[in-house]
């Protein structure tokens, strides 16, 4: 009985390694798509400032050359992705039948001999494999975080603190150069200089 809760607990483990695994590659997949989509964006940027010193030939071209670089990047990007998932998906499913051949012959072992070792040996696994799953869900749950946010799915109070954060920048340069332009005029009235207690 022992031995089943041990591998079951062992496959879930396996299980929350193979998922984490797999959002790291889809972090991997996502941030390389972001990463292409602002090389785009850049060079179709660099292509309008230089306006009308390229040629449309030139132009048309490079665009060309470019979407064919995107292209080739983009699918092996694809390919590499696609091929650790089959990876990942044959090592968990390797890993779980080999489990399941080990607890089926540790049984039968016991049985043929009469001697629970190995039971007692599951037994006394059992409260390190609970506590070692539990860490995997919890990696498995940032690696997912992790995937969203390179996908561009951002908490909301982060985004509130930053905003406050720029907003404070924005007032600090304001107060810097408004004290700047008093400070170089010659002659300060008191009414518009800041109090001393004001950031």
């Amino acid at each position: 009985m022992a031995e089943q809760k041990l591998t079951t607990l062992t496959n879930e483990l396996i299980e929350s390694y193979g998922k984490t695994a797999k959002n790291v590659i889809n972090a991997y997949r996502v941030g390389n798509e972001r990463i292409m989509l602002f090389v785009d964006q850049s060079f179709v940027a660099a292509l309008d400032m230089a306006g009308p010193r390229l040629s449309d030939k030139v132009r048309t071209d490079a665009v060309a050359a470019e979407k064919k670089l995107t292209a080739y990047y983009t699918m092996s990007v694809e390919k590499t992705s696609d091929n650790a998932n089959l990876v990942i998906d044959k090592a968990v499913e390797l890993v779980e039948k080999s489990l399941e051949q080990v607890a089926a012959n540790a049984e039968r072992f016991e049985q043929s001999t009469g001697v629970t070792a190995l039971s007692s040996l599951a037994s006394a696994a059992v409260p390190a494999a609970q506590a070692a799953t539990k860490a995997a869900v919890k990696l498995e749950a940032q690696s997912s975080v992790l995937a969203d946010k390179i996908a561009g799915k951002k908490p909301k109070a982060k985004t509130a603190a930053a905003k406050r954060s720029v907003a404070k920048k924005v007032v600090r340069a304001r107060t810097a150069t408004a004290t700047t332009k008093l400070n170089n005029q010659p002659v300060i009235s008191q009414s518009r200089q800041r109090p001393a207690s004001m950031p």
